[in-house]
């Protein structure tokens, strides 16, 4: 004897023939996916399910969402390793009954249906919120960046053609400066370094017509910047560190952390995402009233304005900008608002009263100073101006309610980094260091959506279990 357990013989018969289905374990994560995508009315999201009647019939939909969910669950995002996939790895034998679609196939799927792949996502997303799931009608939102199938050195703007427009000139001054030196030399090793110079800088002339061809179309785009290899894909900074990609905005349940709702963008700030998300999730929870917590980068007046008309209560700390506190003048927050007399006190006691309106950007503003500044002693710690000019929108008192609401709550902000965190900080994880395969927004916000589905299906998995969630999907 060996002492080691042994297998079985690969030439040895049996007398029956064993199942697929003997292979699929009853809590495998694949009865979820049969389970799920056979409940969804593929035709009612955009799927096109009745098949040509001339030539080879087409794989149904439901095939295919069936092996792309199960690559994204497994991290495997490939058309190419989905193809090698499906002839040799059993849970997807069972689950696809045994089809091997080719990789053209595969790809032209999820880039054809790209509209559709968003909507199953948000089947899932319906199917959570009638297990209950999102009890509590309280999220996070936030925005991440995510790379683009789009290299650095393929992305431009107007102060990174002019600086690369510069260098070559640097570059053409050195080469023909070498070129008057090499004169100096043998003949024959000055004609080699001659022509050497010469093939270098013509290179570089040509890569100026590029660049002035860029230019053109640069300039002619409406945020002056362009992408050639993926149009939509635009420069942005993630935590210091310029990249080129996509701002992915979500909204996370706090309880759960399941992500309710999503949206890809390639706006660089997320200043003008709060109503948009917040409604999202808001319809998505079918509730009469949400609450938000989000971060800094949020904060905009008109936002949380239209939030509050929503029934959205907002928790955003406020955004410091003040000018003044950066050169160690009193701050806005040290002059206290008096709503009864619509007037500010100063910190030495005394009233900036309501002088005039005017309008900043298209927001209307009231300003305020008081004639008292002349000879205030504490002038010096206030302003360098003759007098303190405070502003105030007109709808500030919305401001001023959120902030007391967050200052009476500072454990929401705890909240949000526990919950929103967590699912950016996985799916990186599984999106590898090129975060996006594909290009267009469109396309790109396809394939965020099988991400997510697939985040959100393997976090209930591991909160119900999945023979109960299979069971419950059933019900």
């Amino acid at each position: 004897m060996s002492g080691f357990i042994i297998g079985e013989a690969r030439t040895q018969a049996t007398l029956f023939p064993e199942q697929l289905d003997d292979y699929v374990s009853e809590d495998n994560s694949v009865r979820v996916i049969d389970v799920f995508i056979d409940g969804v009315d593929l035709s009612a999201l955009g799927f096109k399910t009745i098949s040509a009647k001339t030539g080879r019939p087409a794989y149904h939909p439901e095939t295919m969402l069936k092996l792309y969910i199960y690559g994204y669950l497994n991290r495997v995002q490939s058309s190419r390793r989905l193809e090698k996939e499906a002839g040799h790895n059993v849970e997807l034998m069972w689950l696809l009954g045994r089809l091997a679609p080719d990789f053209k196939t595969i790809a032209d799927f999820r880039k054809n249906n790209t509209k559709a792949i968003r909507s199953v996502c948000r089947e899932f997303v319906l199917i959570c919120r009638k297990l209950d799931l999102f009890s509590e009608a309280f999220v996070a939102i936030d925005g991440s960046k995510f790379k683009a199938d789009n290299n650095r050195d393929r992305n431009y703007t107007r102060a990174k053609l002019k600086k690369r427009l510069e260098l070559i000139d640097e570059s053409i001054e050195k080469y023909l400066g070498q070129i008057a030196s090499a004169d100096r030399l043998d003949e024959a090793v000055a004609k080699a370094k001659t022509e050497r110079l010469e093939t270098k800088i013509e290179k570089l002339k040509k890569e100026i017509e590029r660049l002035n061809e860029i230019e053109v179309q640069l300039l002619a785009t409406p945020d002056k910047q362009i992408s050639l290899t993926d149009p939509d894909a635009r420069a942005m900074i993630s935590k210091g560190i310029g990249i080129v990609g996509y701002n992915v905005q979500t909204a996370v349940d706090v309880k759960n952390h399941l992500i309710i709702a999503h949206e890809v963008t390639n706006v660089g700030n997320d200043r003008a995402q709060l109503t948009n998300m917040a409604t999202q999730a808001k319809e998505e929870l079918n509730v009469d009233k949400l609450t938000v917590v989000a971060d800094r980068g949020y904060y905009k007046g008109e936002e949380i304005k239209a939030c509050g008309e929503a029934n959205i209560e907002i928790y955003i700390p406020k955004s410091e900008t003040s000018n003044n506190q950066a050169k160690g003048l009193f701050g806005k927050r040290d002059f206290i608002y008096k709503p009864e007399d619509d007037e500010y006190e100063c910190p030495a006691g005394e009233r900036a009263i309501y002088r005039h309106n005017s309008l900043d950007r298209g927001k209307p503003i009231r300003r305020y100073w008081s004639s008292a500044c002349v000879n205030c002693k504490m002038k010096p710690k206030c302003t360098t101006g003759v007098q303190r000019r405070i502003s105030r929108w007109e709808h500030e008192a919305v401001l001023d309610d959120m902030e007391n609401r967050l200052n009476q709550a500072p454990e929401m902000m705890k909240a949000r980094r526990e919950t929103v965190e967590h699912p950016y900080g996985t799916l990186k994880v599984w999106m590898g260091y090129n975060h996006f395969q594909m290009r267009t927004i469109e396309r790109v916000s396809a394939e965020m959506s099988l991400h997510v589905l697939a985040y959100n299906l393997k976090r209930v998995m591991n909160i119900m279990g999945t023979a109960n969630l299979t069971k419950a999907m059933r019900a």
